[in-house]
């Protein structure tokens, strides 16, 4: 049976990847550039970020910059405003803690993080998060989760991801650790193929861990 799970946060905890999204499209959009969502997904996919069609297009790195921070601030406030809960996570979670320890490692910033889990319950239930600024290189890289491994002082086999994007897949797999994909609408038509199960809610987490896989 697997010991350790280290969830991603974005889409798999809290449903945030659309805001993220939305907040980008509108920090783009003041300044006359559209962000088209398919190219932004497989843009994400590839590690890049919002701006990858912005430099291309030939907006100056200055401008970038400026309008990277009217992106966190619409997203913070998206944050604080909009609906974002998926619901039965902290249920599954009080369900899952009595057979595994668990861990988010999420490439959300931590001023995000904390914001989204100000009056949440799901901190309670993990060893250890690590955010953004926790490690070097982001996902699709393998560091993040590497970085998770030796915090658990875990083995690969030992342990299981659990994410919604094929950036994060693509992570996991990296490291050498199985990952399960759980459906996010946002995410949902990409390719997991990769992935060692693929799920329609957290709770199904909980046979696969006693499936002993």
């Amino acid at each position: 049976m697997k010991k350790y799970v280290l969830f991603d946060h974005d889409g798999v905890l809290v449903d945030t990847e659309f805001w993220y999204y939305r907040a980008g499209v509108r920090a783009l959009a003041d300044i006359g550039f559209t962000l088209d969502r398919d190219q932004y997904l497989r843009d994400m996919n590839q590690g890049l970020g919002t701006w990858a069609r912005a430099r291309a297009a030939g907006i100056d790195e200055r401008t970038i910059s400026r309008q990277r921070e009217v992106r966190d601030v619409y997203y913070q406030e998206y944050l604080r405003t909009e609906a974002i809960e998926i619901e039965g996570v902290v249920e599954t979670l009080a369900e899952l803690s009595k057979y595994v320890r668990m861990a988010i490692v999420t490439t959300a910033k931590r001023a995000d993080f904390e914001i989204i889990h100000e009056k949440r319950q799901v901190r309670q239930f993990m060893d250890f998060v690590l955010v953004r600024e926790d490690y070097k290189l982001a996902k699709p890289h393998p560091e993040p989760y590497l970085t998770g491994l030796k915090r658990f002082g875990a083995n690969n086999e030992e342990a299981l991801v659990v994410e919604d994007s094929p950036r994060g897949l693509n992570s996991a797999v990296a490291a050498g650790i199985d990952c399960v994909i759980v459906h996010n609408d946002f995410t949902g038509a990409h390719d997991f193929s990769l992935a060692s199960h693929r799920i329609g809610t957290l709770i199904e987490l909980k046979d696969i861990i006693l499936a002993g896989y």
